[in-house]
């Protein structure tokens, strides 16, 4: 099968594309010019940006199936970097040259709990995928929790946390909502492997019943922030100080330096967070896949960043 991917450069794309290639699929990738390198044989790079029509056009040319996986934490509006510009309308773009190309699948990056539209990037990401449900097209979307595994130089969930708050000689912070700090660090998430995700991706290519369906990806745990943090630390041979932590009080904080990119949290990200990140769905269940554990043995790779 002939598969363009858009977005098939950042840390899980690039686990896509390997997957994808070592299952016998013909790979394109959409590329940013100077990322060509990033794109390793035997996929082919096709230059280009999303805001291209021509190049996004050269991309899904022929393709089988096209997948969509842009997807940004925070924005960058002097670079034209936004949720509106890249996971809206660069989605809603490639989703009608592939209407209008004759792209028979189409794979969407979603993310878990857009439902609540809440913050600009849940509401780009809902926009994305009601459009996707509303095109000719045969669609299956992806809404997965936190992922982790070896960045691959990427930015990764746990390897930012390592290094923001693991690594820091201040307390790492366990936040709450409210006034009582008893619930501190007690929201949930399901973090799930990146290869997890990819075999996700793969098998629905392949499965008819994959066919409008929308997909949440959790691990096997739900576990709670301070575990999470714990167990990063546990993972590096650390012990680590975390004490409660009131958005009340860090969330304006947020909002007035969080245009600056070394400021770790902006304000909708913390307001996401504290809100938790769990499935409903045992979405990688239904496609035939055993979760990888959130453990010590799994985080091994950030003993080497």
């Amino acid at each position: 099968m002939k598969v363009s991917i858009i977005g098939g450069t950042g840390f899980v794309g690039s686990y896509i594309v390997d997957k994808l290639c070592g299952d016998g699929h013909e790979v394109q990738v959409l590329t940013r010019p100077g990322s060509e390198h990033k794109v390793q044989s035997p996929a082919v790079s096709v230059t280009g940006s999303v805001s291209d029509e021509a190049s996004l056009r050269a991309c899904l040319e022929g393709a089988d199936a096209a997948i969509y996986l842009i997807g940004i934490l925070r924005e960058d509006p002097s670079s034209g970097i936004t949720f509106d510009a890249l996971q809206r309308r660069g989605a809603e773009r490639t989703i009608g040259l592939a209407e209008e190309l004759g792209v028979g699948r189409f794979l969407l990056m979603s993310a878990n709990g857009v439902d609540d539209a809440e913050t600009p990037y849940q509401t780009t990401k809902l926009a994305a995928e009601n459009r996707l449900k509303a095109s000719s097209l045969t669609w299956t979307i992806f809404r997965p929790s936190v992922i982790f595994g070896d960045p691959r130089g990427r930015m990764e969930f746990c390897t930012q946390l390592k290094s923001d708050l693991i690594d820091s000689p201040l307390p790492a912070p366990l936040f709450y909502s409210g006034l009582s700090p008893l619930g501190a660090g007690r929201f949930r998430m399901g973090p799930v492997h990146v290869e997890d995700v990819a075999a996700a991706f793969a098998a629905a290519l392949t499965q008819d019943d994959s066919a409008g369906q929308t997909y949440e990806l959790c691990g096997p745990e739900a576990l709670t922030w301070k575990d999470i943090l714990q167990r990063i630390a546990a993972a590096t041979g650390r012990s680590k100080l975390m004490l409660p932590a009131p958005t009340m009080v860090i969330a304006p904080v947020a909002g007035l330096l969080e245009r600056f990119s070394w400021f770790p949290v902006t304000r909708d990200q913390l307001k996401m967070l504290i809100s938790g990140n769990i499935c409903d769905d045992d979405g990688l269940l239904r496609l035939g896949i055993t979760p990888t554990p959130f453990d010590e043995a799994t985080l091994e790779y950030l003993n080497s960043r």
